[in-house]
């Protein structure tokens, strides 16, 4: 496992950007897909965009796909999850989240999870 601790979120009106951050823990860092997830109130956690450990593989929710960039800069062991033409209901506390080798979009497939950073966007 990793430790991972999310950055980055705030307000923000519709149509801005927001760029998160999760710096993670441990050597081999490049071993892991790492995923972005988010949940709003009352609502289940969803997938939002995974990558994996070299960077080769990225799959997006079609929600956000041509909104959203996820990157990766494993010599500092940080993801980054850059946040354009936000929406209201984009609005959510948004989580980092780290596996072995693989990419998945499912939540239950990912055993490192951030504390989760809010992300709020007015119309």
């Amino acid at each position: 496992q990793v430790q991972l601790v999310e950055s980055g979120g705030g307000l923000v009106q519709a149509g801005g950007s927001l760029r998160l951050s999760c710096a993670a823990s441990g050597r081999t860092f490049s071993s892991y897909a790492t995923g972005w997830f988010r949940q709003a109130p009352g609502k289940e956690r969803e997938f939002v965009a995974t990558m994996s450990g070299n960077g080769g593989t990225t799959i997006y929710a079609d929600s956000v796909k041509g909104r959203f960039t996820i990157s990766r800069d494993n010599a500092k062991n940080t993801v980054h999850l850059q946040m354009n033409s936000l929406k209201p209901e984009d609005t959510a506390v948004y989580y980092c989240a780290a596996k072995f080798y693989y990419c998945a979009t499912y939540a239950n497939a990912y055993d490192s999870w951030g504390q989760g950073t809010q992300v709020t966007v007015s119309s």
